[in-house]
């Protein structure tokens, strides 16, 4: 980074954000776990620097259970990174979580499988995880997408992919209480505060997942259509809320103290 300031918040999401930043300037990272998914863009958002990194990459190339999870989280910390905010697409579990709407969570259940899931492979580090996300941000969140009357809270189901759920599936989900449903949502959550991050995701529902009803059925051209054709509203609604971001007041930043941790953090 040679123009820019160290950056303390990032948002990590699709490629469609590059334009959300002014000045741009890519900073490459190796971490401990590899590259993450691609340099990480810094800039200015109304005076502010902020990182941004594309999940899965800047050519969409890395599917959800391949995404280098560690190696993104451990990159944006080491670059000063202490908020992050993951917008997300999600499926709608629910009848009324149609196409278009807005969700924050505030709760998350992993049905994932294989996926490596900590930083901590030595030694008992047990981080709580109770609320996974950080509540000063969320609150944030739902200020900054008033105009869009967005859902306050919610279950998001995190699936392993990359294939779609089935009918008996979605419906499973929904009768335990899923609000909506996506494959990217965990570990990246966990591996925020195993590393003493904020984070919170707002999720776009981008379609009616396959159990809600008879005619449900998910298409990845839809998917990507209706995330698109929201896409501006989000990136507004993100500059408003990086811009109010104020210092940390959470108790995120506190997840690992007085915990004996392998090695430093960066």
């Amino acid at each position: 980074m040679t123009s820019h300031d160290r950056p303390d918040v990032a948002v990590i999401g699709g490629s469609g954000f590059y334009t959300f930043l002014e000045d741009p300037e890519t900073v490459d990272v190796e971490t401990p776990y590899g590259s993450p998914s691609a340099p990480v863009a810094v800039g200015t958002v109304d005076g502010r620097t902020v990182a941004f990194l594309p999940r899965h990459g800047p050519h969409h190339q890395f599917p959800a259970h391949r995404v280098p999870y560690r190696a993104n989280l451990w990159a944006l910390r080491s670059l000063g990174v202490r908020q992050v905010l993951a917008p997300c697409a999600v499926g709608g579990l629910r009848p009324e979580l149609g196409p278009g709407t807005f969700v924050v969570p505030d709760q998350l259940v992993d049905r994932t499988s294989g996926r490596t899931q900590t930083f901590y492979d030595e030694g008992a580090v047990h981080v709580s995880f109770a609320d996974p996300y950080c509540p000063r941000l969320r609150t944030h969140l739902v200020d900054g997408l008033a105009g869009q009357d967005p859902v306050d809270g919610g279950t998001m189901v995190v699936i392993e992919g990359p294939r779609f759920s089935t009918r008996a599936e979605s419906q499973w989900y929904a009768a335990q209480g899923g609000s909506v449903i996506n494959m990217t949502g965990h570990p990246e959550a966990v591996l925020a505060r195993e590393l003493a991050l904020c984070y919170a995701t707002v999720a776009l529902v981008t379609d009616h997942d396959a159990g809600v009803d008879s005619d449900s059925s998910v298409s990845m051209d839809e998917v990507f259509k209706v995330f698109a054709s929201h896409t501006d509203t989000l990136k507004g609604a993100l500059r408003s809320v990086v811009g109010g971001l104020g210092e940390r007041t959470c108790e995120c930043g506190a997840a690992v103290d007085d915990m004996t941790l392998p090695f430093e953090l960066p």
